[in-house]
């Protein structure tokens, strides 16, 4: 994979959860890898929550509040390392939509020059990218606000505590008709790794085996008060 991996897609198609489970795929082969948080649009799902287990997995991670303790509506300028020392593999985490995407627009200088990848995470069970058409729409939207074009297409299809082989299988239907339509690859399949002896032998592409880390705000509440 490319030095600087870029994840997008829209809210709840698990796209923080895949940029957790990368950048500890790629910590495997690389020495130095770095994830950036830089959503600063949605406060309930970020990886800084995952921070301890990511530094004690070698990574660095660059978030953008102050320690996770407020959510301030800035970049930290950490991130400009990245791009600047080439010895750093990175995961860059963008918000979810077109108006988080528009961070990245920022970073255009530093992206020209750079051999980078931008992830399109599709989840076929969420409204706005259930079918082809609201996918490439969504996409597109995606791509106006960040300047950038997508590289490839990550079928993250899930339902939470409720998916199922099926319903993975059925996202790599969608994620197939929109790389025809788009002539875009698709990338991987991030599967639950529970799922994956069922549904590898069915795919052409790619499985990257899952663990979940990210809590929901609802979980979160729950486990303080046990």
């Amino acid at each position: 994979m490319k030095r600087i991996q870029i994840v997008t897609g829209h809210y709840g198609s698990g796209k923080t959860e895949y940029a957790v489970n990368l950048a500890l795929h790629l910590a495997q082969d690389h020495e130095n890898v770095a994830l950036a948080d830089m959503d600063i649009v949605n406060p309930y799902f970020r990886s800084y929550e995952q921070a301890k287990m990511l530094e004690d997995a070698g990574i660095r991670v660059i978030v953008t509040s102050c320690g996770g303790i407020a959510d301030i509506p800035a970049i930290n300028p950490e991130v400009m390392s990245i791009f600047q020392q080439e010895k750093w593999t990175g995961v860059l985490d963008i918000g979810g939509d077109p108006i988080g995407a528009r961070v990245l627009a920022r970073f255009a200088p530093q992206l020209k020059p750079e051999d980078f990848d931008l992830l399109f995470v599709l989840n076929a069970n969420r409204p706005e990218t259930k079918d082809v058409e609201s996918a490439l729409q969504y996409m597109r939207g995606i791509e106006a606000e960040c300047r950038q074009k997508v590289t490839g297409i990550v079928n993250n299809t899930h339902l939470c505590g409720e998916t199922t082989a099926e319903e993975i299988l059925k996202g790599a239907r969608l994620a197939q008709e929109l790389s025809e339509r788009t002539s875009l690859p698709v990338i991987h399949h991030a599967v639950q790794r529970k799922f994956v002896e069922q549904v590898q032998n069915k795919l052409s592409e790619p499985v990257l085996p899952m663990n979940i880390y990210m809590k929901k705000p609802w979980e979160i509440i729950f486990c303080e008060e046990e």
